[in-house]
């Protein structure tokens, strides 16, 4: 997968979300003051897709990192590009992450996503580091 398939597809997902958040938030009287258990918020649905692309690119870092032998396409393109994959993906999901989580009213458990949205720095921040090892491994 490359870089500008990860960025096109976060923001989709991202602008899908913020499209389905714009009536949920033109009539106060329609929001719940706690989600349920079931019901997705924008807060949820965008942590999870930016915990998710976190994921890809610790995915793709770890590919990179690994001096697996063989040659299959797959460790063949996470060598040449892996480390970059996981740089982007890492951004975006700290970034996403970081914007629902300052966002989120409430805390935890209220149905606005700041779970996911530390579990997404978390992962996000985690491709970064894979990342820059792997990128730095590679130039140096």
């Amino acid at each position: 997968m490359s870089v500008r398939t990860v960025l096109a597809v976060t923001g989709a997902v991202l602008a899908c979300g913020l499209a389905l958040a714009v009536p949920a938030a033109a009539d106060p009287a329609v929001q719940p003051v706690a989600a349920s258990v079931y019901t997705l918020s924008v807060g949820r649905v965008t942590s999870s897709s930016a915990a998710l692309v976190g994921l890809l690119g610790v995915v793709n870092g770890g590919l990179a990192l690994s001096r697996a032998t063989g040659r299959s396409h797959l460790r063949t393109w996470a060598r040449r590009n892996g480390a970059v994959t996981a740089l982007a993906a890492g951004l975006i999901a700290v970034a996403a992450g970081g914007a629902v989580a300052a966002t989120a009213d409430g805390g935890l458990g209220t149905g606005n996503g700041l779970g996911g949205a530390c579990v997404a720095v978390l992962v996000g921040l985690v491709a970064l580091t894979l990342g820059w090892r792997a990128r730095s491994r590679r130039s140096g």
